[in-house]
């Protein structure tokens, strides 16, 4: 196990990538805090069923592990959720900036509120959580942060504007922070899916998956597993000399 006694947090938890990085962790050692809260027309929600059956699976690991409702883009979340993660575990070394969520659309029909949601949930999201988070890392002079990109974030992807400068402006967040905070003995990588299975890309139609692993060399999609695998490479020693670094996960789109 070669996360044991370490302390995640992890943003978006309750389901799809989040949820199998949780249980990744969890299997190989860490205490886990995770959020659960995702942003509707109705205005929140949080999938408490869900985020009780991880709770279940992750306790099967024998490690700690408790779920909190937290709006990604508010900052004072992001400081309640650190609060609470410190209280429950008793410190943090893993941080996974997972949370996000998507309002496609061709750009001249994409409105202004679709473009600010997906903004403030994706990117905001990790400048709030690695804020309130790096302080304690810092003084411990020990830390991981891992952000979840996408391979769109590279490549660009039409319909999607909004969710693309989201995601290329995680990468370049997280070129910024490894550099501010290397010497500090903290990393910061991030990990770019591409065309994972999960409820968020369930909606697309069978002519738009057709047309997506048309252009993956493997022809087949991606597991939240596959994501979550790296993700744990990424918080263990094994990566100690790697930050600053984008790996993509997306079969070979991005080559």
């Amino acid at each position: 196990m070669k996360l044991q006694n370490k302390k995640a947090l992890v943003t978006g938890g309750s389901r799809g990538i989040g949820r199998a990085i949780v249980l990744e962790l969890a299997k190989n050692g860490c205490d886990i805090v995770f959020t659960c809260y995702s942003p509707d027309e109705a205005g929140c929600r949080c999938d408490s069923e869900a985020s009780k059956l991880v709770e279940s699976e992750v306790e099967a690991y024998g490690v700690k592990v408790f779920s909190i409702k937290a709006d990604a883009s508010s900052f004072s979340d992001a400081e309640k959720t650190l609060n609470f993660t410190l209280e429950k575990l008793g410190g943090l070394d893993i941080l996974v900036n997972n949370a996000g969520i998507t309002k496609d659309n061709l750009l001249l029909r994409m409105t202004e509120d679709d473009f600010d949601l997906v903004i403030s949930t994706n990117l905001k999201s990790v400048f709030n959580y690695t804020k309130v988070a790096v302080k304690s890392m810092m003084s411990q002079r020990y830390g991981k942060i891992i952000n979840i990109a996408s391979v769109v974030g590279i490549i660009g992807n039409a319909g999607q504007a909004n969710y693309v400068a989201s995601k290329a402006g995680v990468i370049g967040f997280t070129k910024a922070t490894a550099k501010e905070f290397a010497s500090r003995n903290i990393t910061v990588n991030a990990v770019a899916p591409g065309f994972i299975s999960t409820n968020m890309t369930g909606s697309l139609n069978d002519k738009q998956k057709e047309a997506i692993l048309a252009v993956v060399p493997l022809k087949r999609t991606g597991t939240p597993e596959d994501i979550a695998r790296v993700v744990s490479f990424l918080a263990s020693a094994d990566a100690d000399y790697l930050t600053g670094q984008v790996i993509s996960v997306d079969g070979g789109m991005a080559m």
